[in-house]
Formats: C-alpha cells, sequence, structure tokens
C-alpha cells in the first residue's frame, strides 16, 4: 500500500487543469489498420470502440509503427459515466474489504491507482484507451499481468515499471515506445491506459489545458 511518487489522476494538480474542448467529434477505431477491437467491454452505444478523432490518428499512428506480426488490440476507448461510477464504486468497496480502518481520503487516494473519479475519468472525454498487443491472429501477446488487473490480484504488476519475466518486459518496451512516440501518455499505475487531449495528458506534457471533456455517448 505504499506510495511510489506517482502522481495520481485524482491529484489537485491534475483535477485544476482547465478544459477548453475542442469539439471533436468522436469516432469509430474500426477501419484503423492492424487495430483489432476486443469485444468484452462492449456496449448498446458502440463506445468502447469510438475516441476523439486525435486520439485515433495517433493509435494509427501507433499501430503502423509496430514490428510485424504484432497488432494493437483495443479493448476499451469511451466509457459511458454511468459504467466509470460503477468501476469506481466498485474498486471502493473491494479496497475497504481489502484494508479495513481506512479513511475516507486515504480510500480515495488508493482508489485513484487503478480507477478515475467519475468527475475526471478521462475515459468519458473519449481521449483515453485501454489496449494490449496480439498477434495477427488475435491471440494476446503476455505484458505480465492481466489487463484490469488491479494492483492487489497483480502484486502490483499492473504499474508500467513493474519488474515482469523477460518475455512480458519485451512486449512493454514494444508497446510503450509505439505509444509514446504517437504522442500518447501512460497513466503509470496501469500499462494498459493510454491517453491524448485529457487532463492528465496536460499534465503529464505540461500543455497549457486540456483539449476535451466529458462527452456524450457516440449516436
Amino acid at each position: 500500500m505504499a506510495d511510489s511518487g506517482i502522481v495520481l489522476i485524482g491529484d489537485p494538480r491534475v483535477t485544476a487543469i482547465e478544459v477548453r474542448e475542442s469539439n471533436e467529434p468522436l469516432v469509430d477505431l474500426r477501419p484503423i489498420p492492424r487495430l483489432r477491437i476486443d469485444p468484452r467491454k462492449a456496449d448498446d452505444t458502440g463506445g468502447w470502440h469510438h475516441a476523439r478523432a486525435g486520439l485515433a490518428e495517433r493509435l494509427a499512428s501507433a499501430a503502423a509503427a509496430l514490428p510485424s506480426g504484432i497488432e494493437l488490440l483495443i479493448v476499451e476507448a469511451f466509457r459511458s459515466p454511468a459504467r466509470q461510477r460503477g468501476y469506481w464504486d466498485g474498486y471502493r468497496d473491494e479496497l475497504r474489504a481489502h484494508y479495513p480502518g481506512l479513511t475516507d481520503p486515504r480510500l480515495y487516494h488508493l482508489a485513484t491507482r487503478w480507477v478515475a473519479p467519475p468527475d475526471v475519468a478521462p475515459h468519458c472525454t473519449g481521449g483515453a484507451v485501454d489496449l494490449t498487443l496480439c498477434d495477427t491472429d488475435g491471440v494476446e501477446l503476455d505484458l505480465g499481468s492481466p489487463l484490469d488487473a488491479t494492483p492487489e490480484q497483480s502484486s502490483g504488476g499492473c504499474f508500467t515499471a513493474a519488474q515482469v519475466p523477460r518475455e512480458a518486459a519485451a512486449n512493454r518496451a514494444i508497446l510503450v515506445t509505439a505509444m509514446t512516440n504517437a504522442g500518447l501518455v501512460n497513466y503509470p499505475t496501469e500499462w494498459w491506459h493510454w491517453s491524448y487531449g485529457e487532463r492528465y495528458w496536460a499534465f503529464t506534457t505540461g500543455a497549457p489545458h486540456a483539449l476535451f471533456g466529458p462527452v456524450e455517448p457516440p449516436s
């Protein structure tokens, strides 16, 4: 439960960042070459395979830069506020059970390692995506922990800089290089979470403001 020095998404330095909405549309990610859509987070709106246009462009660049035989597997991009609230409440309940006696401020701090508070959630802006790597048959590569594993479930293996076996470390390096070179930023407690244009991206890059606030699901 020790703090790592990572700036979390609920940090006041992040939440205080101004949003100047760019009004970029949500676009469908399915036509992007070398990018696959996983159905495990499917919703009725189709939002999970949509993202802001600027994020989609950068995902296309990242996919094109991957070594031959490797593709991006998108698990969830846009997320509705209701789904975000469900994730947030569910994980807070898990933490209460795992660490009895936590104060509310400490519970909030720990929860933001793995799930964003609904009022600042990057996925609700269409500016964030959860993804992994797969081969050309859609088989996921080993990245050291399951995607969406909590810090408790993975013994910290979900942290991007965690020590993982050699093959998984090599695959993480491939992912990090492609995504970073495409202009995306990682949330360092989740190797699978990457973003562009929202508050955490603005904080990490030093941008004067965020480009994306919460947006409605695609129609």
